[in-house]
């Protein structure tokens, strides 16, 4: 018998590995290097006097000790408070809009009118935003005379001079700018639950109440996990609304003072150890949150699999 000549196997393995290789480069150099970079030189007393480069002088743990003793913990709830302003009414917004919009039985028109209005305000840059805020909520802003004409108010008020008032424009400031682009992620997680579901929850008599806490919701929450991740660490990272509004202060009594402007203030001093030990603290805590909440809302049982 004449031996069939063996055909040789190709591998398409390797391009895949090609094609991905440039990102993983970028990552390692624009990344990679520089958060290693950073933690290094948190251990060290490394900052600019005048025109005199003091260090690097290793230190330890002193920044880090200097830090949780000086006003961090306070800048991090002030991060936090305004976050959760901002993206609890975001959520619930998001969530009803969502249902309402893929919502068959109303068969809505316009939709795709009401989608772009409201993922217009995502497209505003921060900056111009909290200067058209800034000019409506001043003491002599259209907010305070409208106010007053309708007899709501006697004299202005100084929203900005208030730390519930300069937390609440933060809030609002970020709820606006971020709910349409969390809508449609949401929209689009509700538009991929197929229909049948929906309709025998319908025969089996379910109310819309609990065929949205016990269908809607479950299927969804992957997309859910998904948006809270990325909004806390956005919400972490929180820096140029608070930044224009309050002029870089953060003020009244520094309420609206997050960590990045904490941050930013180390590194316009050139200090670069303290500054170095902020972003590493800022970056265990959003590791921490994001896997608190991987954990929380997609919970994994006993087997190793996950919760369906």
């Amino acid at each position: 018998m004449i031996a069939k000549p063996k055909r040789r196997s190709v591998s398409y393995a390797k391009w895949g590995y090609i094609f991905i290789a440039p990102f993983f480069l970028a990552f390692f150099i624009f990344q990679l290097i520089p958060l290693a970079s950073t933690i290094y030189y948190s251990f060290f007393e490394y900052y600019r006097s005048g025109l005199k480069v003091i260090g690097p002088n290793f230190v330890g743990l002193q920044n880090y000790v200097k830090l949780l003793s000086a006003d961090l913990p306070k800048y991090m709830g002030n991060t936090l408070i305004m976050w959760i302003i901002g993206f609890v009414p975001q959520i619930v917004v998001s969530l009803l809009l969502a249902v309402w919009f893929t919502d068959t039985r109303l068969n809505l028109r316009c939709q795709p009118f009401f989608k772009t209005v409201i993922y217009m305000p995502n497209l505003i840059m921060a900056s111009a935003f909290a200067m058209l805020f800034f000019t409506m909520f001043s003491d002599n802003g259209p907010v305070n005379t409208t106010l007053i004409s309708l007899g709501i108010l006697s004299e202005p008020f100084r929203f900005l001079s208030s730390v519930a008032g300069t937390r609440g424009l933060v809030g609002l400031m970020n709820f606006l700018m971020w709910f349409g682009n969390t809508t449609i992620l949401l929209m689009a997680a509700v538009m991929g639950i197929d229909l049948s579901l929906f309709e025998a929850a319908e025969i089996d008599g379910c109310t819309p109440w609990q065929t949205f806490w016990r269908i809607t919701m479950p299927l969804i929450r992957p997309i859910l996990v998904y948006v809270l991740i990325t909004s806390l660490i956005g919400g972490l990272q929180m820096f140029d609304v608070p930044q224009v509004l309050t002029n870089g202060k953060g003020n009244p009594d520094r309420c609206a003072t997050t960590m990045i402007m904490y941050l930013n203030n180390h590194m316009f001093s050139k200090n670069y150890g303290l500054a170095g030990a902020v972003s590493t603290v800022l970056f265990l805590i959003c590791a921490v949150l994001c896997v608190v909440v991987t954990k929380t809302l997609d919970p994994v049982d006993k087997k190793g699999g996950k919760i369906k």
